[in-house]
């Protein structure tokens, strides 16, 4: 039933990887055997993804590649759009603009943004969520996540920004081993000349005015220099790129991060909050 039903749900791009890998399969003269084989599957997998009834990961469109793509750069190219698949839907359209994004400024109030969180603070706040998800779903989730981070040694360099309320760095998901190890590697991504951190203390409200107060932002710059913002809110999302919109919420943007911390002054908390973890 399982498999009829990810049959039915299957994406375009899983039912044109599996009409390549039949195709170039039976151009090569292979049974499903016998490249399942070559890149250490069984003739059982291969027939679940050429039917459609289970996607190809990564590690096996890497196999394809190199046992029927005969250096055309099919499987590899076909990589970035099983991936998008794995995204919930209301982000997918996000994730496209951010791995081509020349600029990505994003302002988070209560958790570590996606892009810079761990592999297990990862897990530990998709896992957490409600409705509890199966463990295969969380896995595919996790390392769908781990993939957008391609985008900090991507070229053409992106210049990434994020602004955290401090609240977010004192916040566990999972363990505090867990947090312990996120605020070290966000110590590591600041050290990438490509980077800013800054954090927003939480005594700003104290002087009347909180810029972050209506809540998180992402702002980013596309290939062809058009400005937009992406808003999300309890599995629910919106890109804005009307520019009167777009200039508001950069304006505002500036003012929250004119409100934070300096980079070397939120680098020196983030330092002394995991020392004190």
């Amino acid at each position: 039933m399982a498999s009829q039903e990810n049959k039915d749900r299957a994406s375009t791009a899983a039912q044109l990887t599996s009409d390549i890998t039949r195709l170039l399969r039976k151009l090569a003269g292979m049974t499903q055997e016998e490249l399942g084989a070559q890149i250490g599957y069984t003739g059982s997998a291969i027939s679940a993804l050429e039917t459609g009834a289970q996607p190809a990961t990564e590690q096996m469109l890497d196999g394809l590649e190199n046992a029927i793509g005969s250096g055309m750069g099919i499987f590899k190219a076909a990589k970035k759009y099983v991936r998008l698949d794995k995204y919930p839907t209301h982000f997918k359209d996000f994730a496209r603009l951010e791995q081509q994004a020349l600029t990505l400024c994003t302002y988070q109030n209560f958790v570590i943004d996606g892009l810079f969180q761990t592999e297990d603070y990862a897990r530990a706040l998709i896992s957490g969520g409600y409705p509890p998800l199966p463990e295969s779903t969380v896995e595919e989730l996790v390392a769908a996540r781990m993939a957008r981070k391609a985008v900090f040694d991507r070229e053409p360099t992106a210049l990434i920004e994020l602004i955290l309320e401090e609240s977010t760095l004192s916040r566990p998901f999972g363990s505090w081993d867990i947090m312990r190890g996120q605020l070290s590697h966000l110590i590591d991504c600041s050290e990438r000349p490509n980077v800013c951190i800054q954090v927003l203390p939480m005594d700003r409200g104290l002087r009347g005015r909180h810029a972050g107060a209506r809540g998180t932002m992402q702002l980013v710059q596309s290939p062809d220099h058009r400005m937009m913002v992406y808003l999300e809110v309890q599995g629910t999302s919106n890109l804005l790129s009307e520019p009167a919109e777009v200039t508001r919420h950069f304006h505002l943007y500036a003012k929250i991060r004119a409100q934070a911390l300096g980079p070397d002054e939120s680098l020196g908390f983030v330092k002394r909050l995991a020392g004190e973890l």
